[in-house]
C-alpha cells in the first residue's frame, strides 16, 4: 500500500522509482485538466499529477494549459478575461460529447481531492508568476489547502519558478527545456525534452551528480520506458498513466 508522502527537494518518501506523473491528468481517457481526469489518474496509480495553472479576471488560480479558452471548451475568449464564476459557464469537454458536463476546474477544486498519497507538480504558464505577490498568494493557498508539503512547481520560464521558489524554498523548483545538453544547476527537478537524454548519454549521470530529479518531457513514454528503467530516471510524464502504471508492474516483476 502506498504510503503519505512529502516532497522534500530531491526524493519523494516510500515511493519507488521511476514515479509516474500524470500529464494533465489522463488525458487519453478524459479531457486534459478536468476533475475526470485527475480522478482517472489517481485511480490508474499515478504517483503525480501534473496541471497547468492560469489566472482568471479576478485572480483564481485556474487549471488549464492555454492562455485561451478556445481549444479545451465550447467558448472563446482569454482565460484572464472572464471571472473564475464566468469561467464556469463554459464545457470543458475538448470536444468530446460524453465529457459535456466536466467544467474548467480551480486549484481549490483540485486540492480538495488530491489523494494524501499523490505529489502535485503545478506548471506554472503566466508571466503573473514573476509578480511576488501572485506567488505569495499561490504558496497561502497551498499552505492553507495543506498540500504544499507535496508540490512542487516547474515552467518553461526559469524566473517564474524562481520567483515563487526565493518566496519559499520548500517548494522544489523544476525547469522544462528543449535544448542544452546540460542541466540547469539552480534547478531541484530536471525536466529535458526527452531527445536531449539519448543525444547526451551523460545528461542523467550530471543530474544524478548535481543530486537533482530528472523527469524527461516525454508524455508517451511507453517505448522507451524500459530506457528510462536502465537510466534511473525519478519520473516519467504520460498522457495515459494507466497503461503507462501496467507497464512499469510489468517491467517490475
Amino acid at each position: 500500500m502506498k504510503q503519505n508522502l512529502e516532497v522534500t527537494n530531491l526524493t519523494i518518501p516510500g515511493r519507488k522509482k521511476p514515479y509516474v506523473m500524470a500529464h494533465r491528468g489522463n488525458n487519453v481517457l478524459c479531457p486534459e485538466n478536468t476533475m475526470a481526469a485527475f480522478i482517472q489518474s489517481f485511480q490508474d496509480g499515478a504517483d503525480i499529477l501534473e496541471t497547468d495553472l492560469q489566472l482568471s479576471k479576478d485572480d483564481q488560480f485556474i487549471c488549464i494549459h492555454d492562455g485561451s479558452i478556445d481549444r479545451t471548451t465550447d467558448g472563446t475568449g482569454l482565460v484572464s478575461d472572464f471571472t473564475a464564476k464566468e469561467l464556469k459557464q463554459f464545457s470543458a469537454f475538448y470536444g468530446r460529447d460524453d465529457f459535456k458536463s466536466e467544467r474548467i476546474p480551480f486549484l481549490t477544486e483540485l486540492a480538495a481531492i488530491l489523494p494524501p498519497n499523490v505529489a502535485l507538480a503545478l506548471e506554472l504558464k503566466s508571466d503573473r508568476f514573476l509578480e511576488d505577490e501572485t506567488c505569495q498568494r499561490l504558496i497561502d493557498l497551498l499552505t492553507k489547502t495543506g498540500i504544499r508539503d507535496r508540490t512542487f512547481v516547474i515552467s518553461f520560464s526559469k524566473e517564474r519558478v524562481l520567483c515563487l521558489h526565493r518566496l519559499a524554498p520548500d517548494i522544489s523548483a523544476g525547469l522544462i527545456t528543449m535544448s542544452g545538453f546540460s542541466p540547469d544547476p539552480e534547478m531541484q527537478i530536471i525536466g529535458p525534452f526527452w531527445p536531449l537524454v539519448f543525444l547526451n548519454p551523460f545528461y542523467i549521470r550530471q543530474v544524478r551528480k548535481n543530486k537533482q530529479i530528472a523527469c524527461p518531457l516525454d508524455p508517451s513514454p511507453d517505448k522507451r520506458l524500459w530506457i528510462y528503467e536502465k537510466m534511473k530516471v525519478d519520473a516519467v510524464l504520460t498522457d495515459n498513466p494507466q497503461k503507462t502504471c501496467k507497464l512499469i508492474r510489468k517491467y517490475d516483476q
